[in-house]
């Protein structure tokens, strides 16, 4: 019974953060625990303490701090110091999915520097494993160009909003 803190009162979208864990964490390769964490911090409107999130999961302090450290990583959360308070807080990034997309670029670019790398050291490779390395190469300078254009395209669709 996840529920999703709403002003002063906590309206229950149990529902729809089980549905955000099952459907995002698939789709994102995440836990299906990352997927509800997502749902909670999005439908949110204030940011939540590691342990109203442990609360709000039904979830161990380790497990939610671990999720809420891969939501970091993939761009779509902050963990925010509030002055005067002890406690860090977790907040949906206003500009989650474009953190998101970026996180995506950040990966791909180090593909394709792993790509390069191994171009170079396979050079006395055979020629079948040498088209591979080409390929991959190929593959991922391609795949960082068009994300490069689709985050700045996004970012200017945003502008436009």
């Amino acid at each position: 019974m996840a529920q999703a803190r709403n002003g002063s009162e906590a309206a229950d979208h149990s529902r729809l953060i089980e549905d955000f864990g099952l459907r995002i964490g698939r789709a994102m390769g995440w836990p299906p625990m990352a997927g509800r964490l997502a749902g909670i911090l999005m439908l949110s409107q204030d940011p939540m303490t590691l342990s109203e999130l442990q609360q709000a999961l039904g979830a161990s302090k380790g497990s939610v701090s671990e999720t809420t450290r891969l939501l970091i990583t993939n761009g779509t959360v902050d963990r925010v110091k509030r002055p005067g308070v002890r406690q860090a807080v977790y907040e949906w990034r206003g500009d989650a999915w474009v953190g998101c997309l970026q996180h995506q670029l950040d990966q791909t670019q180090q593909l394709l520097e792993l790509a390069e790398a191994a171009q170079e050291q396979g050079r006395d490779l055979p020629p079948v494993q040498q088209t591979r390395l080409r390929d991959m190469r190929t593959y991922y300078a391609f795949m960082v160009e068009q994300m490069r254009r689709l985050l700045d395209d996004y970012k200017r669709h945003l502008l436009v909003e």
